[in-house]
C-alpha cells in the first residue's frame, strides 16, 4: 500500500515508532501496514497506541464478529439491533423497555480480584444508564478453580466482596447468578456481570455524535493512570508475569457512580443531550471514535482540559486511561449552561473538552499542539477495524468423549450403603450446593422489587413498579457440557436459561451473551467458539429469543493450564405479565404429589455425578431434543395459566436428586419417591438429561393435572409424595431432610473457611 512516510505528521513529542513498536503493542505486521494506509503516512506513538487498543480483540471483535453476525438479532420485542447501542433494548409493554447486557471482567479479576470485579459491576451498570435506563437488578456468573485451594479462597473472597461492596453501595440489588468450580479456572477465573434497567421508549439516549459545533463534555470522575492499555491487557493470555499488568486494572468508586447515575438521568430530562456513551474499555478514544463513526462526524478534543487526579499526564495516557465512572456527552450547542448546572448540583466534575466538527477525523490536542489525527471510522468495528476468520479443527480429546461407554460405569445397588455416599457427595459438592455464602454478601432487597427474597424461583423475578409486571432474569452455562460438545452445550445453555424463566411463570424474550474462550489463534479453541455460536444460534432461533448483544472474552488461558473450559454464558430476559402467577420451586405441604415432567432419560453424559464421583472427566454432553424442550415449555405455561401446580423446578445440574432436595429444604419437608422401571438407577437420580421439570400438586388437582398433560402430549412420571421431613428412595429410608440440608447449605462456607 502506497503512503507518504512523514506527510503532515502530527508531532506528539515522542520518538517515532516502528513496526517493532507496533508489534510490542500487540499489532500484527499487516495491521501496522493497514494503519499506514488509513493515515496515508506513518503513525506517531499516540496514534499507534490508539490503534493498538481500538484494534485489540476486546474492542474490535476482529476474530469473532463474522460468526456473531450469524446469531438471530431480530424479533418482535427488539427495539435496538444487536450491537447498535450500549446494551440490548427490549419492549416490555406499556411504553416501557428493558435495557440489559452482560460483560466480562476476567483478566483484571485474576490479578486484582476486588477492584477487577467491582469495576466490572460499575461498567455494566453504566452501559445501562447511559441509555437513559435506571438499573433495577444485577446478576453475575463466576467460575473458580479448586474450591479447597488457598488461591481460590483469595480470589473468591476478593471477587465476591468487590461485587457486593460496589453493588450494595451503588444501590442496585443483586438478585441472581451462578458459581462454578473446576481445576481449569485455577489461574484464570471468569467474572461476568449482568445488569438490567427500565426506560420509557421515548426516553432512550443513543451513543452518537452529530451536529458540527455541538459541545463535547467529559463528566464523572477525574482521569488517572489506572487502566491504561486495559483493553489490550484483556486481549492476551495470562502469563507468568501477569502481576506486572496490575496498572491495567481500573479502580472503582460506587458512590461517585451513584451520583453520576442520578445526574445523568436528570440531564436526560432536560432534553439537551444529543448522544452519550460510557467510557469503559479504551477510555476517551473508544467513546469519541465510536460515537463519531456512528454519527459520521468528527471531533476536536483538547486533552489538557480533561480533569485529572494525577499530574503531568501525557496525551496518550489521557486518551487510553480506563478510569471508571466517566461518560462522554455530546450536547446541543447553546445549552452548555444546563449541562454545567446539573453536574454542579450533584458535585460531579464536568468539563467541555471539545466540539463536533465537519469531516471524518478525530483531532486530539494538548495545549494547542496536535497529538493525533485519525479517521474515526478506521478505528471501529464495522469500519476499518480488521476482521478475521481463523482456522479451526476438532480437538483430539473429542475422540475420547465419543468413546465413552456407560456400561463400564458401576450401577449402585438399591442399598443404604451404596446410595448414601453418592447422595451426600452431590449434596455437598460446591457446584451443586447452596451459594448462600456468596448471596448474603449481596443486598437483594434494596429497591423492594425482588420477588424471590423469601421463597425462590428458578429465575430471579423483579417487579417493574411502573406497570406491575415483573422481569425474569437468569444466567446459565454448564462449562462441562460445552467442553464435551460445544454445539449441544451452548444450545443447552440457551434452553436451560429459558426453562428457568418458564419454571418461574414467565415468558422468555431475549438473550445477551458473554462468550468466554481461550486463545482464538489456537485452532482447537476456535473450533469450540464456532460450534458454540452455531448451537446457540439454533436454540435462539427455535425458542424465538433473539440475541441483543453481549461480550466476547478470548484469551482466557494461562501458560500453566492452557485454555479454560469454553463458557458461553447466557443471560436471558423474560417477562411475567401477571405476578400472581409467579411459580416458586419449594414444596408447599406434606401429602402433595410429586411428578417428573418430560422424558425419563438414561443419560449420564457430563453429569456432576460422573465427573466428580466416578472421576470420568470426558463423556458426551447430555442429549438435547429441541422439540421436546419446546413441548415442555408449552405445557409449563399451560399449567401456570391454569394454576394446577404448587411448585415448579427444572431438572438440571445434579439431576433429579438435587431438584428434589432444593424443592424440599426450604420448608423443612421431605419426600418418598421411586425410580422408573427399566432405567439404570444412577442415570434416573443423578443423570442430567434435558427437557425435564419437577412439579408438586395438590392431590385434589390430580385428575385435571394429568388430563392436561395427556391432552398436550407431554410424557410424565409420578415420582412420589411430599413428606413432613423423612426421605425415602425406592423403599429405603435415608437420613431426614435436616441431614442433607446441612450438607447443602453449609459445605461451601466450610470449604472457604478452611485453613
Amino acid at each position: 500500500m502506497v503512503h507518504k512516510p512523514n506527510a503532515i505528521l502530527p508531532n506528539d513529542g515522542l520518538p517515532q515508532p516502528s513496526l517493532e513498536t507496533a508489534q510490542q503493542l500487540g499489532l500484527l505486521k499487516e495491521e501496522y501496514q493497514a494503519i499506514q494506509g488509513h493515515l496515508g503516512r506513518d503513525p506517531n506513538f499516540t496514534e499507534l497506541s490508539i490503534y493498538s487498543v481500538m484494534w485489540s480483540e476486546h474492542c474490535s471483535y476482529k476474530n469473532s464478529i463474522q460468526w456473531l453476525k450469524t446469531l438471530p438479532r431480530e424479533g418482535d420485542c427488539m427495539l435496538a439491533k444487536a450491537g447498535e447501542e450500549n446494551a440490548g433494548l427490549v419492549d416490555i409493554g406499556d411504553g416501557l423497555a428493558c435495557a440489559f447486557k452482560i460483560e466480562s471482567h476476567n483478566h483484571p479479576s485474576a490479578i486484582e480480584p476486588y477492584q477487577g470485579a467491582a469495576t466490572g459491576v460499575g461498567g455494566i451498570n453504566r452501559d445501562i444508564f447511559t441509555m437513559g435506563a435506571r438499573p433495577i437488578a444485577q446478576l453475575n456468573s463466576l467460575r473458580f478453580g479448586k474450591a479447597d485451594h488457598p488461591k481460590t479462597h483469595w480470589l473468591m473472597r476478593g471477587i465476591v466482596r468487590g461485587i457486593g461492596d460496589y453493588g450494595n453501595a451503588f444501590g442496585i440489588p443483586t438478585v441472581g447468578g451462578e458459581v462454578f468450580f473446576d481445576d481449569c479456572f485455577q489461574i484464570n477465573p471468569l467474572v461476568n456481570a449482568m445488569s438490567a434497567g427500565i426506560v420509557r421508549h421515548d426516553g432512550t439516549i443513543k451513543a452518537i455524535s452529530e451536529g458540527p459545533g455541538n459541545p463535547v463534555f467529559i463528566v464523572g470522575s477525574r482521569t488517572g493512570k489506572d487502566g491504561i492499555h486495559g483493553a489490550a491487557f484483556a486481549s492476551k493470555d495470562l502469563g507468568e508475569n501477569a502481576a506486572e499488568d496490575l496498572p491495567s486494572v481500573q479502580v472503582g468508586d460506587p458512590f461517585q457512580e451513584k451520583l453520576l447515575l442520578e445526574a445523568t438521568l436528570e440531564l436526560i430530562e432536560t432534553g439537551s443531550v444529543v448522544g452519550m456513551q460510557d467510557m469503559g474499555a479504551a477510555g476517551i478514544i473508544c467513546s469519541t471514535s465510536e460515537m463519531s463513526a456512528k454519527g459520521q462526524a468528527g471531533m476536536r478534543i483538547q486533552l489538557d482540559r480533561v480533569p485529572t487526579r494525577q499530574t503531568r499526564m501525557q496525551g496518550w495516557e489521557l486518551l487510553l486511561s480506563e478510569s471508571q465512572e466517566r461518560m462522554l456527552v455530546v450536547a446541543q450547542r447553546g445549552r452548555e449552561n444546563e449541562i454545567f448546572k446539573v453536574f454542579q448540583k450533584w458535585d460531579i466534575p464536568c468539563e467541555q473538552i471539545g466540539e463536533v466538527i465537519e469531516g471524518e477525523h478525530l483531532e486530539f490536542y494538548m495545549h494547542d499542539q496536535l497529538l493525533a489525527k485519525v479517521p474515526a471510522d478506521s478505528l471501529v468495528l464495522g469500519g476499518g477495524a480488521p476482521v478475521y476468520t481463523r482456522n479451526y479443527s476438532e480437538p483430539s480429546y473429542i475422540l475420547e468423549v465419543k468413546s465413552f461407554d456407560a456400561d463400564k460405569i458401576q450401577i449402585p445397588g438399591n442399598t443404604f450403603e451404596e446410595m448414601l455416599p453418592i447422595l451426600e457427595h452431590l449434596s455437598a459438592h460446591p457446584n451443586l450446593c447452596s451459594k448462600e455464602w456468596v448471596a448474603r454478601q449481596y443486598d437483594d432487597t434494596i429497591g423492594t422489587a425482588h420477588l424471590g427474597t423469601r421463597y425462590p424461583s428458578d429465575a430471579a423475578l423483579v417487579l417493574v413498579k411502573e406497570n406491575g409486571k415483573a422481569l425474569a432474569l437468569t444466567v446459565d452455562c454448564n462449562s462441562r457440557y460445552v467442553h464435551a460438545d460445544p454445539y449441544q452445550g451452548a444450545a443447552i445453555a440457551v434452553v436451560e436459561a429459558a426453562r428457568n424463566i418458564v419454571c418461574s411463570g414467565a415468558k422468555p424474550l431475549a438473550v445477551t451473551n458473554c462468550l468466554n474462550f481461550g486463545n482464538p489463534y489456537n485452532p482447537e479453541v476456535y473450533w469450540q467458539f464456532v460450534k458454540a455460536i452455531e448451537g446457540m444460534g439454533m436454540a435462539c432461533r427455535t425458542l424465538n429469543t433473539p440475541v441483543t448483544g453481549g461480550n466476547v472474552s478470548f484469551y482466557n488461558q494461562s501458560s500453566y493450564e492452557g485454555p479454560v473450559m469454553p463458557s458461553p454464558v447466557i443471560g436471558m430476559l423474560g417477562l411475567l405479565d401477571d405476578v400472581t402467577h409467579q411459580q416458586t420451586l419449594d414444596f408447599k405441604q406434606a401429602g402433595d404429589l410429586i411428578y417428573l415432567l418430560g422424558p425419563v432419560t438414561e443419560d449420564l453424559g457430563s453429569s456432576q455425578y460422573l465427573y466428580s464421583y466416578r472421576q470420568v472427566k470426558l463423556s458426551p454432553c447430555p442429549v438435547l431434543d429441541i422439540e421436546a424442550e419446546q413441548t415442555l415449555h408449552h405445557v409449563l405455561h399451560e399449567l401456570t395459566d391454569k394454576q394446577l401446580v404448587m411448585s415448579m423446578h427444572d431438572v438440571s445440574d445434579g439431576g433429579l436428586w438435587i431438584s428434589l432436595l432444593e424443592s424440599a429444604l426450604h420448608r423443612g419437608l421431605g419426600f418418598e419417591v421411586k425410580s422408573a422401571v427399566g432405567i439404570r438407577r444412577d442415570a434416573f437420580w443423578f443423570g442430567e438429561g434435558q427437557s425435564r421439570a419437577l412439579v408438586s400438586i395438590d392431590p385434589t388437582e390430580q385428575y385435571a393435572f394429568e388430563q392436561c398433560l395427556k391432552d398436550l402430549g407431554l410424557p410424565y412420571f409420578p415420582c412420589g409424595v411430599v413428606t413432613r421431613g423423612s426421605i425415602g428412595i425406592d423403599g429405603v429410608e435415608y437420613p431426614s431432610i435436616e441431614h442433607f440440608a446441612s450438607l447443602y447449605l453449609h459445605s461451601l462456607e466450610t470449604k472457604l473457611n478452611a485453613p
